[in-house]
């Protein structure tokens, strides 16, 4: 709702967003904030500098801003880099370890489904470094493959499948 196609009218839609939520006390939560925040380019045509022009304003902008903006993205590496210098703080989140996947596995199905006697959830929690987000993913999938074939079992089948479509460069899985 914050961009839009025409000219100008994202640092207008931005100018209002930042001086509603200075004067409320309002926090700005950026979720895939690469998208908007992404790093400036060579401007090679018009897109390109009214890019870089969105960028420039949101640069100026959120070192004016007093209030408390969070920006949330998978892609660290496609924000400029001038805004880093702009954050008081920068968290990593780490993919989950083993024993964090595990445990996601475990507690993500639900208790009316089963997973077949060939699925081996430690071996696939070691084996696949998905994060939480493509876990339940990979969960949703296949219970709905199940559901839409009328079975409460969950297949070593039908999660191939679901890992295979979270880590698409995985050609085969084994167990």
């Amino acid at each position: 709702m914050v961009v839009s196609k025409y000219i100008g009218e994202t640092e207008k839609n931005l100018a209002n967003l930042f001086a509603k939520a200075e004067h409320k006390d309002w926090i700005l939560f950026f979720d895939e904030a690469d998208a908007l925040f992404g790093k400036r380019t060579q401007t090679a045509n018009a897109n390109d500098q009214f890019a870089n022009q969105n960028v420039s304003y949101l640069l100026q902008r959120i070192e004016r801003f007093n209030g408390i903006a969070i920006l949330a993205t998978n892609y660290k590496d496609n924000l400029d880099s001038a805004f880093f210098r702009r954050f008081e703080s920068v968290i990593d989140f780490p993919l989950p370890g083993t024993a964090q996947r595990l445990q996601l596995w475990q507690q993500g199905f639900s208790k009316k489904s089963r997973l077949a006697e060939t699925i081996n959830l430690n071996t696939i929690a070691a084996n696949h470094a998905l994060s939480g987000a493509a876990i339940m993913n990979v969960i949703r999938f296949v219970s709905m493959q199940a559901l839409s074939d009328g079975r409460c079992e969950i297949s070593s089948k039908d999660l191939d499948e679901g890992i295979r479509r979270e880590m698409p460069q995985r050609v085969t899985l084994g167990w």
